[in-house]
């Protein structure tokens, strides 16, 4: 079998851009930006401006939206079609919003979490200390499952153990900062801290588990064969107008392959919204039907999106009377169970290791929302 090339990772949604190679990395005089002409301090003047008028037009969004909806489209704002309308108006620009400026954030924060220093940190720690290591820089690193996958080897291959790389693997798409920031903004930070928390330890009980299995045989051969020399390797030590440069980079390339997903996932949501009669999703995710976690975390896996695309849907199954456990459920199943993942998983794992991953984390979803519609 051959060795995996990250290209291999086209199906995923949420494709994050690359810093430029050690050595190589592009200035502002280098990239042609604008920054180049104004230095430092022009910049940051430039980016305090754009966040106040950020701020300004966000808190403005949801009477835009109604007055948009009932004055210039002269739709009635309590029909289905209003709804509907009002809430893809209003949503569409709030998370939109909302991503590119997390984006930008951790696209500066990604300049000091490459992949060589992630290896390292990782690489020799003990058992119970990487896994929670793991599931912690996976919060930080904004790869999503996909394209999380090349790391995962490039981690196996510089000796961090089977059952802390998965720590990682299961962390990094589903609790990543999108996610909790999306949450945040949209049902408040109570529901962006269980989602957190929760997805934290799955990514580390998930971790042990299969590490305590040792399973390392069912891993490709040609994966195990691999061993990276990281000793000499050092991380370019980047200028902050550098580190600007670089969430600018991340803005334009993330942005540019997200943006698709969001709207299509705010259209669903938009139409749950308006269309979907209230104590409907109350009745089949609802606290009641004890089937509905595993059912909802089944039909999850196939609905592969980012979180920015799901979170949107996930609001209107909640403001239809949906139970935040089964909701919360789905949701982690669609960000961190996704087939596409499986497939490019098989390129690396043999399939037992991939029944048992999805196992270990299927069994930590459904717990998780047992346990939230027992408590919420």
């Amino acid at each position: 079998m051959q060795e995996l090339d990250p290209k291999d990772a086209a199906p995923c949604a949420c494709s994050s851009a690359r810093p430029a190679p050690r050595g190589e990395t592009p200035g502002p005089e280098q990239s042609g930006s604008p920054a180049a002409g104004r230095g430092l301090p022009g910049t940051l003047a430039l980016l305090g401006l754009g966040l106040v008028l950020w701020f300004a037009v966000y808190f403005s969004l949801q009477d835009a939206a109604r007055y948009v909806t009932g004055q210039v489209l002269g739709l009635d704002l309590a029909s289905h079609l209003g709804r509907s309308v009002e809430f893809f108006l209003y949503d569409t620009p709030k998370v939109l919003m909302l991503l590119a400026i997390v984006v930008f954030g951790v696209g500066v924060l990604r300049s000091f979490f490459t992949p060589e220093r992630t290896r390292r940190i990782l690489a020799g720690k003990s058992e119970a200390a990487g896994n929670v290591m793991a599931a912690l820089l996976g919060t930080v690193t904004p790869f999503c499952s996909c394209s999380a996958v090349p790391l995962f080897i490039g981690f196996l291959g510089a000796g961090v153990p089977l059952g802390v790389t998965f720590s990682f693997l299961v962390s990094a798409p589903m609790v990543n900062e999108i996610a909790v920031v999306l949450l945040y903004g949209l049902l408040g930070w109570k529901v962006a801290a269980l989602y957190m928390v929760t997805g934290l330890a799955i990514a580390i009980v998930s971790g042990m588990v299969i590490g305590r299995l040792k399973m390392e045989r069912h891993v490709e051969e040609w994966v195990t064969r691999i061993r990276l020399d990281t000793s000499g390797e050092k991380d370019a030590e980047l200028s902050w107008a550098e580190r600007i440069q670089a969430g600018r980079t991340a803005l334009r390339d993330i942005m540019g392959k997200v943006w698709p997903w969001v709207v299509g996932g705010i259209a669903v949501g938009a139409g749950i919204h308006g269309y979907v009669p209230e104590g409907v999703l109350a009745s089949i995710m609802g606290k009641d039907a004890w089937w509905s976690v595993p059912a909802a975390t089944l039909l999850g896996i196939p609905m592969y999106s980012n979180a920015a695309g799901i979170i949107p849907v996930v609001e209107a199954l909640l403001g239809k009377g949906a139970a935040l456990g089964t909701v919360l459920a789905f949701m982690m199943a669609v960000i961190a169970l996704s087939l596409p993942e499986m497939v490019i998983l098989r390129k690396v794992l043999k399939p037992r290791l991939i029944v048992v991953f999805a196992g270990v984390v299927g069994t930590g979803i459904m717990l998780v929302g047992f346990l939230f519609n027992a408590i919420v």
